[in-house]
């Protein structure tokens, strides 16, 4: 008696279908990490070249890369992104101001708007604004620029002249994002209180003194110190992802959106979760 598979219409066995319905999860959750374990092994190796032409630069005169250029991605990255991250940080303070204000007044702390307000934007939302607002406005940039240049073969070209693409393409971009987001966090925070602060005074009715005193009494300098350890951690996310999104184009300029697209995407993933971690590990060690 034959214990062959039953054949399907399209002459299939039976079973291998079965098997093929089953593990289809499995490589699904395969590739899934695959793909996150080589993006972190590239970003990574990148992250290690950088390190090595930095250390370069500072122990070797003819290895500098060039400090007009760092300061044109400065200009680039961090100054034009000035009016746009105070723009949302300011609503945030006044969005913040506006939906703690009902709860508070339940218990007759309205004046408790200030603590609210300074606590979560240093803590939390001044870093964690700066850097999305940043990946929308600098990180698609970088990463299409970059993308633009492997499509071109300008990098090839740099390569042909013995100019590691690293050293004066990469490194002056991922020193951009990173001090820039320090300083585009501090705006962020100091843009979120004021606005906060113009509400509380002129629409919810709290004495000026008296929110100045609550804004400064429940800071301390561990949360501002913090909110800019994260500011620069997510610089260099950004520029990591945005640098390696870029270099690895291919397939012309259908690569070069996915790679901008990829980069936004990417990153803010990437931010929140290292925001999360973060929190986590400031949370143990009694930091919060």
């Amino acid at each position: 008696m034959s214990t062959a598979s039953t054949p399907s219409r399209d002459g299939t066995p039976a079973g291998s279908r079965a098997g093929a319905v089953l593990m289809a999860p499995v490589e699904w959750w395969w590739n899934v990490w695959t793909g996150v374990l080589s993006m972190i092994g590239a970003w990574s190796w990148l992250l290690y070249d950088v390190t090595v032409w930095v250390v370069r630069a500072l122990l070797l005169r003819r290895a500098r890369f060039g400090a007009q250029e760092l300061a044109t991605q400065v200009v680039r990255v961090g100054v034009r992104s000035v009016g746009i991250v105070a723009l949302v940080s300011g609503c945030i303070g006044i969005i913040l101001a506006l939906q703690t204000a009902p709860s508070l007044q339940t218990f007759g702390q309205t004046d408790k708007v200030a603590n609210l307000i300074a606590v979560a934007v240093f803590r939390e939302l001044g870093p964690l604004i700066a850097a999305i607002v940043l990946t929308g406005f600098a990180g698609a940039s970088i990463a299409a620029e970059l993308g633009t240049m492997v499509v071109g073969e300008e990098i090839e070209a740099l390569e042909a002249m013995a100019l590691n693409p690293v050293r004066f393409l990469v490194v002056p971009r991922l020193i951009a994002t990173a001090g820039s987001l320090l300083v585009l966090a501090v705006l962020a925070d100091l843009m979120s209180v004021v606005m906060g602060g113009v509400v509380g005074v002129w629409v919810l009715g709290i004495p000026y003194e008296i929110y100045k005193f609550n804004t400064i009494d429940q800071l301390e300098m561990v949360d501002f110190t913090t909110g800019i350890f994260k500011a620069g951690v997510f610089g260099l996310i950004l520029g990591l992802i945005a640098c390696t999104n870029g270099l690895r184009v291919t397939g012309g300029a259908a690569g070069v959106g996915r790679a901008t697209t990829a980069t936004v995407v990417q990153t803010t993933v990437t931010i929140v979760i290292a925001d999360l971690l973060f929190s986590t590990i400031f949370y143990s060690l009694g930091l919060n």
